[in-house]
């Protein structure tokens, strides 16, 4: 009996000590070493669209204080001069941070919050791969006043590629290891989207019952049901659209042949620049049944026309004339451009949105197999 007393005493005690945490706010408590000229720490909140800076605090003999409020766990950031590092906050989390601002890898300590600690985790190799493409970068920049900058792209951007090949797939696996974690959510969100959108829209249909107060997350899930039936693997959406003519043509009048559907305009500078390789690839690859379909998001005729005979597109072109808000566009969820679709010969989605020597090697190895 006397033992169930003292057991019910600490538990009661224990309790007591959890009733007294503040749920309504979270708090963040840091000590910095050499601080060097460094006054004061700014608290910033990633939303959907931005990241402002909400709260800043002194720094006093390398010590700060944050109080603030999330009812719903979101990413923050703490500011310290040039450096930045990430947090993930909710009310009732007391968190401890600490860093060296000399230490050039910008590692620091967390705790008190699990999700912190995750996107540490995601930071941690993610800084390797920055420094690495900053190397990279600052190397070129010295070398292109002495070099032709077209000959060093040719020795440097396939190494930038590579580096954000193997980042991705580091990436991809934080996020499959971690698919509960907001900080694989985070994580996610730094893939680019048109290379990994398969992976994405996977990604979304995990998280679609996860996180509903969380905006940012919601978004994301609604832009990936979106995309999702037009993305590699499903059935291509029909459309019949106006050639330069005014004559109807139907995506339909490509069955049983490869085609690219070409989104563009004549005002779309990266489009006009990715067209000397289209031209290419086309006269390179259509005598082995490769199609292409222009879709411009034009809306002056005239700018239109004028740019298929400088640029000398002999493949068929349609357009609405309507710019962003044409049918197919819209059928096609199309944000940016230039952007394509190639289409197999039942008419499925086998390859989105690549250009340059991504389009040619693609082609190479479809074309290879027939």
């Amino acid at each position: 009996m006397k033992n169930y007393i003292v057991s019910t005493s600490i538990l009661a005690v224990l309790l007591g000590l959890y009733s007294c945490k503040d749920e309504k706010s979270f708090k963040i408590e840091g000590n910095i070493s050499n601080t060097a000229d460094v006054k004061k720490v700014y608290l910033l909140r990633a939303d959907t669209n931005q990241v402002s800076v909400i709260d800043s605090s002194e720094l006093k003999d390398g010590k700060f204080e944050f109080k603030n409020q999330s009812t719903v766990a979101n990413l923050f950031k703490l500011r310290l001069g040039q450096s930045l590092f990430d947090l993930i906050a909710k009310n009732g989390d007391d968190i401890k941070f600490e860093t060296n601002l000399a230490d050039e890898k910008h590692e620091y300590k967390v705790s008190g919050s699990q999700e912190s600690d995750k996107i540490k985790e995601f930071n941690t190799f993610s800084n390797v791969y920055s420094a690495k493409n900053s190397q990279l970068v600052n190397e070129f920049q010295s070398k292109v006043k002495d070099n032709n900058q077209d000959s060093l792209l040719k020795i440097y951007q396939p190494v930038f590629e590579k580096n954000m090949d193997a980042y991705s797939q580091e990436v991809l696996k934080f996020v499959n290891d971690n698919k509960k974690s907001l900080a694989a959510f985070y994580a996610a969100m730094s893939l680019d989207p048109n290379k990994y959108e398969q992976q994405l829209v996977a990604y979304a249909d995990d998280l679609k019952d996860e996180f509903k107060d969380n905006a940012p997350v919601q978004q994301f899930v609604k832009q990936m049901e979106a995309v999702k039936p037009v993305s590699v693997g499903h059935k291509a959406p029909e459309f019949t659209a106006k050639d330069v003519n005014g004559k109807d043509v139907k995506l339909a009048d490509y069955k049983g042949k490869y085609v690219m559907i070409d989104f563009w305009a004549s005002w779309c500078g990266p489009c006009r620049q990715e067209n000397p390789n289209v031209v290419k690839l086309y006269n390179q690859y259509k005598g082995k049944g490769f199609n292409i379909l222009g879709v411009s998001l034009d809306e002056n005729k005239q700018a239109w026309q004028r740019a298929i005979q400088d640029d000398k597109l002999t493949w068929q072109q349609v357009s609405d004339l309507k710019k962003w808000d044409g049918q197919v566009a819209r059928a096609y969820q199309i944000q940016a451009i230039p952007s394509n679709f190639i289409l197999d010969t039942e008419g499925n989605i086998i390859a989105k949105n690549i250009t340059g020597q991504n389009l040619e090697r693609f082609l190479n190895k479809t074309f290879a197999k027939l």
